[in-house]
């Protein structure tokens, strides 16, 4: 009998022994020094890089000199924009071993933006990746008093440093550094400040202590335990709550091994060259894929109808496996075993072929989405949380998935269903509050502790479902309530659709903004014998009537008075740089309505009542 590894066992560091987010990583390199901890491409020699943990802990000594140097003292507050590296783990754990507040920044975000975070938490310290990244910034944030030191790690000299604060990061670590001692042992304590990327308004900076984090991280471990022979591979930016603990502090708390993807653009490959057994998601992510395969089989016969008869002989195993369907027959088994090998099999080979766990989470799944995958046999679970929540608050095994669910409340979290079925959470992971907002933390957490999510819900059998957000149901003129994120998630999971927004607020009916998919128009336009490059193709009469039907088959689920009349088509994605969607990928819904003002009315030619939504600010 093959001996069962050590490393196939959970070993998990409790929040209580940790007492810190750097506590917690010098506990696993005390417990494991020789396991290997991360792994990063190195540019230089073209190959993976590992490093372990007794490794990694020499390599952050530098960083914590070089702050202690700078004179910073506990509770300043240190920005970081970097995508996923070495370099982020090293900055953000010697922040944290001396009481600093770590604030990330997504590199995506733009200058304006920036530049609020920075003056709003009176940040002392920046560090980017290219010197040219301040040279983007520079214009928005030159005026920030507080700021007194701007760290890159590369350089393109492109430009004049004139600027007294910039320092290379070969001239701002000192080459040797002996160890300094800890100057944070308060659990309690602020960690961190995550900025929440609104939809509308200002960010507002929520404050998580370690002790937040530590919690939420070790209530995700016991829901889905971790075991030290898992391989993360990280690419959602480390400024998403959701990556951050999930994906780096539980990965420390578990003893896992973390690789850094090299970009999006190489996740395809980075994926079959590491072969993670953990993957975090967010669902565009597999819709991407999802309408990737469902496009490309659609365009021969055989393929389609095999890959349909695997996904649905696939998802009636899974049923009957939760015990929600019949057992499968001798023929379907047969037929399955056939089908495993020649599709499915090869699908999730270009996942690496070896997923243990595949979480989706920081917005829902479209259920036909899920199904596919589930279908395929991909252990995939949901999970839903908010940057308030450290963020995660509910969350399933993959054999207990159910799609359109996120799950059961994490053991130790409280909810419960409050006004208008708004979900209410109380748990030692939600935060300490809005950083220099008290009026808005007051109306975020009540006086006994329950946080107010703002997102409706529905609870069956312990399973939460999210119907939508209280702030962003619809009312119509005729004074029906339509949840338009629920409608919006049902038309993308067409591969036809890339983003949706379905408006009609204090109008007669429904209407809706969509962006095609470009390769799925290409064939839908030949197939009506369209131009597809010529825009006047996406307005024509065939185009829009065609497409409307395929919304009807969409929504046909939904109630008569939730059904889209009218459609305006674009190419056009909505994407960070034109800020039409926020840096975690949700639509502006404000700032589309702004921009698309003339398609919006053209959709509704009559007279419209002066309180329209298009100039109303949400």
């Amino acid at each position: 009998m093959k001996p069962i590894s050590e490393k196939s066992h959970p070993d998990i560091i409790a929040a209580d022994v940790a007492k810190t987010l750097h506590g917690l990583f010098q506990e696993r390199v005390t417990r494991n020094p020789d396991d290997i901890a991360y792994q990063e491409y190195d540019t230089h020699v073209n190959a993976w890089k590992s490093y372990t943990w007794k490794e990694m802990h020499a390599l952050i000594r530098p960083w914590q000199w070089a702050l202690h140097n700078e004179g910073f003292v506990p509770g300043d507050r240190v920005a970081i924009s970097l995508r996923n590296s070495i370099a982020w783990v090293c900055f953000d754990q010697a922040a944290l071993s001396l009481g600093l507040v770590v604030v990330p920044l997504y590199t995506s975000d733009n200058p304006k933006s920036v530049a609020y975070i920075l003056e709003d938490c009176d940040a002392k310290l920046l560090l980017l990746e290219w010197d040219t990244d301040w040279l983007r910034l520079s214009k928005s944030c030159t005026n920030i008093s507080a700021l007194e030191r701007i760290v890159y790690l590369k350089h393109r000299q492109k430009f004049e440093k004139s600027d007294n604060r910039l320092r290379d990061i070969t001239n701002w670590l000192p080459i040797e550094a002996s160890p300094l001692p800890d100057r944070i042992s308060d659990p309690h304590a602020l960690a961190t400040l995550v900025y929440t990327s609104g939809t509308t308004g200002r960010p507002k900076g929520v404050m998580l202590s370690h002790y937040n984090i530590l919690w939420d991280a070790e209530a995700v471990a016991k829901r889905i335990p971790a075991l030290r022979s898992d391989v993360f591979l990280s690419f959602l930016p480390l400024a998403h709550s959701f990556e951050r603990t999930a994906g780096y502090y539980l990965p420390i708390m578990a003893g896992c091994c973390t690789a850094y993807a090299r970009s999006l653009d190489t996740l395809r490959s980075d994926l079959l060259a590491i072969r993670p057994t953990v993957l975090l998601c967010v669902p565009r992510v597999y819709n991407r894929v999802y309408q990737t395969i469902t496009t490309r089989a659609g365009k021969r016969k055989l393929t389609r109808q095999l890959l349909q008869l695997t996904e649905s002989l696939g998802w009636k195993r899974f049923l009957a496996m939760q015990g929600r369907g019949p057992a499968p027959t001798i023929l379907a088994r047969a037929l399955w075993s056939l089908l495993q090998r020649l599709v499915a099999a090869k699908i999730l080979a270009r996942l690496g072929g070896r997923i243990r766990v595949s979480v989706s989470g920081g917005a829902p799944l479209a259920a036909p989405v899920a199904r596919f995958f589930l279908g395929l046999g991909l252990p995939l679970t949901e999970g839903y949380g908010l940057t308030e929540a450290s963020p995660v608050v509910s969350g399933n095994t993959p054999s207990e998935t159910i799609p359109g669910s996120v799950g059961k409340a994490l053991p130790g979290v409280e909810m419960r269903l409050g006004e208008d079925n708004e979900l209410l959470v109380r748990a030692p992971n939600v935060m300490l509050g809005y950083w220099n907002l008290p009026e808005a933390t007051r109306a975020a957490v009540d006086a006994s502790g329950w946080l107010h999510t703002g997102d409706l819900a529905e609870v069956q059998a312990g399973n939460i479902y999210i119907r939508g957000r209280m702030k962003e149901i619809l009312v119509t003129s005729g004074g029906e309530k339509v949840p338009p994120a629920d409608m919006e998630l049902a038309i993308t999971a067409d591969p036809l659709f890339e983003q949706a927004m379905v408006i009609g607020e204090n109008r007669p009916y429904l209407a809706a903004l969509l962006v095609l998919n470009a390769e799925a128009w290409h064939t839908l336009a030949i197939h009506l014998g369209l131009d597809p490059n010529a825009p006047a193709s996406l307005q024509s009469r065939l185009a829009k009537d065609t497409v409307l039907a395929r919304i009807h088959e969409l929504l046909r689920d939904f109630p008569r008075h939730a059904q889209v009349r009218k459609i305006y088509l674009t190419r056009d994605d909505w994407t960070i740089e034109n800020s039409l969607v926020t840096p975690t990928l949700k639509i502006k819904r404000h700032a589309l309505e702004q921009r698309y003002a003339v398609q919006i009315r053209s959709l509704y030619p009559r007279p419209e009542p002066a309180e329209s939504s298009v100039y109303r600010t949400l």
